[in-house]
């Protein structure tokens, strides 16, 4: 059995079908984990949801863990479903609207056919509000963002789960563990880096698939848990 951490896919279908389906050579009892932003930016959010839980239907263990774009769709959807008076009148949109719009929110809707984020099957919303924020797996803790070490106890801030950029982290509160995560863009060296140090506490696998144009970015990451071994798909879909 094998288990991969799959980074950030932002709507990137084809580079994530090419990565499992010829990268990985997915075999019927591997685990594949996700770290959230699977969603928004590429050009078929629709489509990585759907092959997902197709992989799942056909015996794949998923497992993921919500990120801040998940969470965007889902809030947009429900302030959208609950709009009264003079706000549905006029159709006004709410600030999270117009954000989520901005950072890729309007490639998903386009992938869903959506003239407004109501038409989006409400099954797609129910399962990302299902995701849980973090995942404890063997010695590693896998989460979008990162963690509040702030906080006496460090999964109680569930929007830095999702959101936090900069965190310093304290030794003791993470226990004899290494965090996995994504969300900030890093360069290809600095996740081999990462990955091959015993002195880091924290694996970045975030290599920023929809940037392609820039050097040392553009790449859809797995990391193969039981070996550490890296698999580097380039972008097909930006």
């Amino acid at each position: 059995m094998r288990t991969f951490v799959i980074a950030d896919v932002h709507g990137s279908l084809k580079t994530l079908r090419t990565l499992i389906e010829d990268l990985i050579e997915l075999r019927k009892d591997d685990t594949l984990i996700f770290v959230g932003d699977i969603i928004d930016r590429g050009p078929d959010s629709k489509g990585v949801i759907d092959y997902i839980w197709k992989l799942g239907e056909e015996g794949t263990k998923i497992k993921i863990v919500k990120g801040n774009h998940e969470d965007y769709m889902a809030k947009v959807y429900r302030e959208e479903e609950s709009k009264k008076g003079i706000r549905k009148i006029l159709g006004l949109k709410s600030d999270t609207y117009k954000q989520w719009i901005m950072f890729g929110g309007e490639q998903t809707m386009d992938s869903f056919a959506a003239v407004k984020v109501t038409d989006i099957p409400v099954k797609y919303i129910e399962w990302i509000e299902s995701l849980d924020y973090y995942l404890e797996w063997d010695k590693f803790l896998i989460v979008h963002a990162g963690f509040n070490f702030a906080n006496e106890d460090i999964f109680s801030d569930i929007i830095s789960m999702m959101w936090i950029r900069d965190f310093a982290i304290d030794p003791v509160k993470l226990g004899n563990r290494k965090i996995i995560h994504g969300h900030l863009p890093v360069t290809l060296e600095f996740i081999y880096e990462a990955v091959k140090s015993s002195s880091f506490q924290f694996i970045d696998l975030d290599n920023g698939v929809y940037l392609a144009d820039k050097p040392g970015y553009g790449n859809l990451m797995a990391l193969q848990l039981e070996t550490m071994e890296l698999h580097v798909q380039p972008t097909l879909d930006f």
